[in-house]
């Protein structure tokens, strides 16, 4: 690992967070990482979805640096300073949880609890298919398991509604120009209208888009929802052999509730806390309540 980071931007650089900015090599590409923690803790690693960066869990970090583990939050690749390589078959979701299997090679460690919201969650789910000798625990955010959401998407007009824009990023170019159109106008929004009032300060609206845009981040983002979209890659297994914890906002205008309870008849060992009032983003809304979640997920289970 190389603890030097470039420092163009000191709002994206995150100096006021938690932790230090740490370049890790994993599986053939570099990725930024901001890690806190003692260096002996359990090891938690905590992956943002679209459109965050690592600060999307920031209001996490401490606390759980606090209590012993060493936490781990990448820039996943395509995003910020981590490397954002060419072509969509580089965000295959095969990659995507190799990379996180590297960083717990790096922290040279055999396990991880590993958390993930959004599209962090997609992968973490995926990791624990494709792993469970690695994965000590999973909790997911507001994404439900794959078998789930596919099942969710052939059956429901609802959720298909609320995925136009997955079927939208398919598209070459335009979804990109409109995304870094009027300073990232609409990838603002798209944090802003779908979250409760004032969820997303100035100055965390600045860092996200310093990170968007970052060289060639807004395409690799992008490629995420392109290479689902275009190689509809199947877990190893369906069931999920690791203990789980789903966070669930039941107010996410993106992913239909239902999914989060479905979720658990995937799981041997599984539990759902839900947050009524919370949207798709309740790591920031409701930061004390899933701390203490997740904390007790990690204390009974590592």
């Amino acid at each position: 690992m190389d603890a030097s980071v470039p420092s163009d931007a000191a709002t994206a650089r995150g100096d006021d967070r938690p932790g230090e900015s740490v370049v890790v090599e994993t599986n053939g590409i570099r990725l930024h990482t901001r890690q806190a923690g003692p260096e002996d803790g359990p090891l938690v690693i905590l992956l943002h979805g679209f459109p965050e960066f690592w600060d999307g869990w920031h209001r996490q970090i401490e606390p759980l640096a606090d209590a012993g583990y060493r936490v781990i939050v990448p820039d996943q690749r395509g995003y910020n300073r981590s490397d954002k390589p060419d072509g969509v078959a580089s965000y295959h979701i095969e990659e995507l949880a190799a990379d996180v299997i590297g960083l717990i090679d790096d922290a040279d460690r055999e396990t991880a609890a590993v958390a993930g919201h959004d599209w962090g969650a997609a992968v973490a789910w995926w990791l624990a298919l494709s792993y469970p000798a690695r994965i000590a625990s999973l909790t997911a955010v507001n994404v439900p398991h794959p078998t789930v959401m596919e099942d969710t998407l052939r059956r429901s007009l609802s959720q298909l509604r609320k995925s136009w824009y997955m079927f939208a990023f398919q598209l070459p170019v335009l979804p990109e120009t409109i995304a870094t159109a009027n300073d990232c106008r609409a990838l603002q929004r798209g944090l802003t209208e779908s979250s409760r009032p004032g969820t997303f300060s100035a100055t965390d609206l600045r860092r996200y888009r310093e990170a968007w845009t970052q060289s060639g981040a807004v395409t690799a983002m992008i490629n995420w929802y392109r290479a689902m979209g275009r190689y509809r890659p199947r877990p190893p297994q369906q069931q999920v052999s690791v203990p789980t914890l789903v966070m669930w906002g039941q107010q996410d205008e993106f992913l239909e509730s239902t999914m989060a309870e479905e979720s658990l008849n995937y799981c041997d060992s599984g539990q759902l806390v839900t947050f009524p009032s919370a949207t798709h983003w309740v790591l920031h809304e409701r930061p004390e309540e899933t701390t203490e979640a997740l904390l007790a997920h990690l204390d009974a289970t590592m």
